[in-house]
């Protein structure tokens, strides 16, 4: 069983990246990460803020907690910059996206931690192929009702999420089709997707979770690979739908307007979720994997059609009073902007059209993560 839920204050949040680690001359993936890591953990700063991934050509960084959308982004610069030195040094190049463009899996090795060993020896192929690189985020609860309240509440908006942070148009060095084609290898696993509907943290507890660990299938909460899922130790829900945005200011942005709308759906308790509500969840969910901001998703109880940015726009109208109250006005507003700009997939799109060359849309990323 998990036991209690953390006490946690509401509403702060952290960040967590996946990173891409690039040779600056093939700009294919490099397997340096044991190297990195253990220039950057020499660094006391740096020993709680990156963190090793299932194969060696990625890296991990984690934020403390924050309320404000400034001291987030100001760690996120300190633990950018940090990282881009001992890297520098090593002539190593860091990357957004949620794909390599062209990157193949079976060259990947999986790092030297028990974890991502007994991953490997359960899922085959899919650890390897889980070289995919997405940004999570976790949002404070005080509660753990509150906690599966919000779980089930942002069930109708995680489309809007994925929209928004889509940066994995390329695989194997060809166009998917998909502004968020990185899902796709986390929809492979078996416990993906969303978790069961149930509103109390106690019922979660002792009938669903103590039962799946009777199974033997799961022994910890880090099992599910859920869109969302509860952190009872951290007192938190984590989102887990983004791929990793191409900058760190942009990374901080959704962050906050995912703290800004987790205040609006509990306090104003507008939208009541249901179990019917997951009836579209998949469809919805794809079109935001495949079409990203222009993807149509049906509202899962008016059953109205909706672009994702229209609905997006929709949803920052109310959230103005929310967003005041937490000083993350201007996160709104960059928020709008990047509807208008469209999002990192069709940027890197942009970018190939130019040369047609697929190490040059490595290069656009290198270079977009250093600004």
């Amino acid at each position: 069983m998990l036991g209690k839920f953390k006490d946690s204050d509401s509403y702060t949040m952290g960040v967590e990246l996946e990173l891409q680690l690039i040779n600056n001359k093939t700009f294919d993936l490099t397997q340096t990460s044991p190297q990195v890591l253990e220039v950057l953990w020499q660094n006391s700063f740096a020993k709680k803020h990156y963190t090793p991934e299932m194969t060696e050509s990625m890296i991990e960084i984690n934020t403390s907690v924050h309320l404000s959308y400034s001291g987030l982004l100001a760690e996120l610069h300190k633990i950018r910059s940090t990282l881009l030195t001992a890297c520098d040094e090593m002539n190593i190049g860091v990357a957004g996206g949620g794909t390599h463009p062209f990157q193949c899996w079976t060259e990947q090795s999986i790092f030297d931690k028990q974890r991502y060993k007994d991953l490997y020896q359960r899922y085959g192929y899919l650890a390897k192929r889980f070289t995919v690189f997405g940004q999570h985020v976790h949002i404070g609860c005080s509660s753990g009702d509150d906690a599966l309240y919000l779980l089930h509440a942002l069930n109708r908006f995680v489309p809007q999420f994925i929209a928004l942070s889509s940066s994995s148009p390329f695989g194997r060095g060809v166009d998917t089709f998909f502004d968020s084609s990185r899902l796709n290898s986390v929809f492979a696993f078996p416990l993906s997707g969303h978790a069961p509907f149930i509103l109390e943290w106690d019922t979660f507890d002792r009938e669903y979770f103590s039962k799946m660990e009777q199974t033997g299938t799961i022994h910890s909460m880090k099992d599910f690979y859920w869109d969302v899922r509860p952190k009872p130790e951290f007192g938190t829900i984590e989102l887990r739908v983004c791929d990793t945005p191409l900058t760190v200011e942009k990374a901080a942005v959704i962050a906050v307007y995912l703290q800004v709308l987790c205040k609006y759906l509990l306090e104003e308790r507008e939208y009541l979720p249901a179990k019917d509500d997951y009836l579209v969840y998949s469809y919805n969910r794809f079109q935001a994997c495949r079409f990203g901001l222009d993807g149509e998703i049906v509202h899962p109880k008016t059953f109205e059609k909706t672009l994702l940015r229209d609905d997006i726009m929709a949803t920052i109208d109310k959230l103005e009073k929310h967003a005041i109250d937490l000083n993350a006005l201007d996160a709104l507003q960059k928020v709008i902007q990047f509807i208008a700009e469209d999002n990192d997939a069709n940027y890197l799109r942009e970018k190939f059209s130019i040369s047609e060359k697929i190490e040059d849309v490595v290069k656009a990323s290198i270079n977009k993560f250093r600004q």
